[in-house]
């Protein structure tokens, strides 16, 4: 069994989490499973988050994907491919 999972951190969320939303909508085909963490709420918001993407489908789009996002300013992304 082979999973791919894509790791996005993002540093200045609230400048970049507009950008990366829309990306993601539009490769929402590929993306199985998502989850998106940040430390605090309400006042104590944090301008760093993390989203964790489990894809589906074609390696090529997954790399696409990957470097679509990693290309944007204050976006680090992980692409990990695991085989159990």
């Amino acid at each position: 069994m082979k999973k791919t999972i894509l790791n996005i951190l993002l540093e200045q969320r609230k400048g970049t989490s507009v950008t990366v939303q829309k990306i993601l909508t539009e490769w929402g085909c590929i993306i199985k499973t998502r989850i998106g963490l940040h430390a605090g709420v309400l006042d104590d918001c944090t301008e760093t988050g993390l989203i964790i993407l489990e894809l589906v489908g074609e390696k090529e789009k997954h790399e696409q994907l990957n470097m679509l996002l990693a290309n944007l300013p204050g976006v680090k992304t992980e692409l990990v491919v695991l085989e159990l």
